[in-house]
């Protein structure tokens, strides 16, 4: 039996075939990143890469699926062994810096980049080497009780006052809906090319189009 049978079930099998092939890069292994390429591993897409810089601090074990023996230890690395184990989906994993120098690099080869980084100046690099190679990029972020899932065009880099999450209130409620929507906004560009944004508010559990 397939590790994907209730997938295959809900979706089409032309539609799993698309999320088979598409390459993924998600840039971030955060609260964002890691729970988004654990959903996509585990929703049919064997074709993933993750960037992430980072090493896993015990404030991330609330929102992140990482384990206190994986304190000390590279996000990207972890996350890619973590979904080898369970899945025998091999992820690329990057324990680098993206910036605008090595952007050309660390994207290449990729039909999707899925942005969930928390600082300005990655976000602006991302942004940016998308819009100048007209690959599809989709922004995921949240503050507060508040997030954004927008396509590239529309998106505008937030300040970099506010670039640390970890310093500001964080619901995991919040993290695993917005990660949710993002993860179905992915599947239905992989099958049908849509481009879909939406806002989500934890508050009154509203999932809303984007209009723009």
């Amino acid at each position: 039996m397939s590790i994907f049978f209730h997938e295959q079930l809900y979706r089409t099998p032309a539609t799993m075939a698309q999320l088979k092939k598409l390459p993924v890069t998600v840039c971030g292994a955060g609260a964002l990143g890691a729970n988004v390429t654990e959903n996509l591993a585990r929703s049919g897409f064997e074709n993933l890469k993750v960037i992430e810089r980072d090493r896993i601090e015990e404030r991330n074990l609330s929102t992140q699926p990482y384990y206190r023996s994986d304190v000390g230890a590279f996000k990207a690395k972890i996350l890619a062994n973590n979904l080898y184990r369970a899945l025998g989906v091999k992820v690329d994993p990057q324990s680098k810096e993206l910036t605008a120098t090595n952007a050309a690099q660390l994207l290449a080869n990729s039909g999707l980049i899925v942005d969930t980084f928390d600082n300005s100046v990655g976000r602006q690099a991302v942004k940016d080497w998308c819009a100048s190679t007209s690959i599809p990029c989709l922004h995921v972020g949240l503050a507060a009780d508040y997030a954004e899932v927008i396509w590239n065009q529309h998106y505008r880099v937030p300040s970099p006052a506010n670039d640390d999450i970890c310093d500001y209130p964080l619901a995991r409620n919040l993290v695993m809906l917005t990660v949710a929507v993002a993860c179905e906004v992915i599947i239905n560009f992989a099958a049908a090319k849509q481009q879909q944004s939406f806002t989500v508010t934890l508050g009154d559990f509203a999932i809303k189009p984007l209009i723009l």
